[in-house]
């Protein structure tokens, strides 16, 4: 099965300016120094009986804790960079299954991850690059990536054009957390007579692009086109696949793949206490999927420190050429799976936000954001989750003296 992971988070956008002037004449302008801390916990269930580990028919049972913790540091107007770092609790139903002991080790699992970010501008020009990385684990799956990024604001800052390239090296074997060696693919119980799949490692690129325009004072227009590819081992393992002779062998899936998605936003002031987010992404690749998101959200500012956001997305999808359902798939078939996240769906999330700002203000620090927000997720083969996700947004301000006589702070 594969995993679904639903984490709501909130980025400040703008860094801090400041300019002063002491009675002392020595000392010149001020600068911010800025420090946010964010935390984020997320609690996911989820329920159905689809699951690709037992072939496309049994349970989907899931229950995911999500804690996620960034920081994010702006020592002037030119520099900052971001730390994030997490850790998913995973109980599954459906991967126990691999091996049919009931409660076996493979019931449960986690996932940690670290992602670091830095970024400069480049004065008088506009430009501003960066460079990033990442990290992630579990007990089947090592990942490393790189990065890089540039961006350009015009000078009245109503238009910005930002790329970001980022390569990823996973390893799919398993036996990292509990020592077990040497390293290995896990394939379900009663196929592990043989090596199905060669390889090990997957490489993913992933090209991003994002243009925003400012078209009047209430309206923000944003464009962003990406291209991804993969190769490598992109089946999962431990997924079976059921024949219509009953026999079964391990999910096979092109060792490459392409991926187009293309998303537009806009952002609108409908009223002095409402705003209006709408967002549709269009996504093909060449394994035959083609799909449309559509989201919706709806601030409405209660009061100076409370926002109330309702929120709702659709989704539409036709399936990889490669899926069918269990039991359905002909032996002179060359790839295969029974996989229903690539299968033809429609999905309806309806949510809820509730926000609070400012909540306790004092000289240098606040708490920017308290928020909690729930949503219902409904796919119509069945699958259904509830995600429940708490933020804590809180930041520091620090000036700092700048000496002219010696050109330091």
């Amino acid at each position: 099965m594969k995993r679904k992971f639903i984490v709501f988070g909130l980025a400040m956008a703008s860094s801090l300016y400041g300019i002063g002037q002491y009675s002392d004449s020595i000392y010149g302008r001020r600068k911010v120094s800025k420090t946010e801390i964010q935390f984020v916990y997320s609690h996911y269930l989820q329920n159905g009986n689809h699951s690709a580990v037992t072939g496309g028919l049994g349970t989907e049972k899931l229950t995911v804790y999500s804690s996620d913790l960034t920081i994010r540091k702006r020592a002037d107007s030119a520099a900052g960079f971001s730390l994030n770092m997490g850790v998913d609790v995973i109980s599954s139903a459906s991967t126990d299954n691999i091996d049919f002991v009931m409660s076996s080790a493979s019931r449960s699992d986690f996932h940690a991850y670290l992602n670091y970010s830095y970024n400069k501008r480049i004065k008088n020009t506009g430009l501003t690059w960066g460079a990033s990385g990442a990290a992630s684990l579990e007990s089947d799956y090592l990942s490393f990536g790189p990065g890089i990024s540039i961006q350009h604001m015009n000078k009245d800052r109503s238009r910005e054009l930002s790329a970001e390239l980022q390569v990823f090296f996973d390893d799919l074997r398993w036996g990292r957390l509990n020592g077990h060696r040497p390293l290995r693919l896990v394939y379900p119980l009663e196929l592990r007579f043989k090596e199905w799949l060669p390889k090990h490692n997957r490489q993913s690129f992933n090209l991003h692009v994002e243009w925003q325009q400012t078209i009047n004072k209430k309206m923000l227009l944003a464009v962003f086109p990406g291209l991804v590819y993969q190769q490598g081992l992109l089946s999962t393992p431990f997924h079976r696949v059921y024949f219509i002779d009953s026999s079964a062998k391990v999910e096979n899936l092109p060792a490459k793949r392409w991926k187009f998605p293309l998303g537009i936003q806009l952002n609108t002031f409908l009223a002095n206490r409402v705003f209006l987010r709408s967002y549709y992404r269009f996504y093909v690749d060449d394994f035959g999927v083609l799909a449309h998101t559509i989201e919706l959200e709806l601030p409405v500012k209660i009061s100076p420190a409370f926002t109330l956001s309702p929120t709702f997305r659709f989704y539409t999808q036709r399936g990889a050429d490669f899926f069918r359902p269990y039991h359905a798939h002909a032996l002179s078939e060359k790839f295969y799976t029974s996989d229903y996240d690539l299968s033809s769906f429609n999905s309806y999330e309806p949510g809820l936000e509730t926000r609070f700002t400012g909540l306790a203000r004092k000289p240098g620090s606040t708490f920017n954001n308290c928020s909690l927000r729930y949503s219902f997720y409904y796919r119509t083969d069945g699958l259904k989750a509830h995600t429940i996700t708490f933020l804590v947004d809180y930041f520091t301000r620090k000036k700092r003296r700048f000496d002219a006589s010696s050109g330091n702070f």
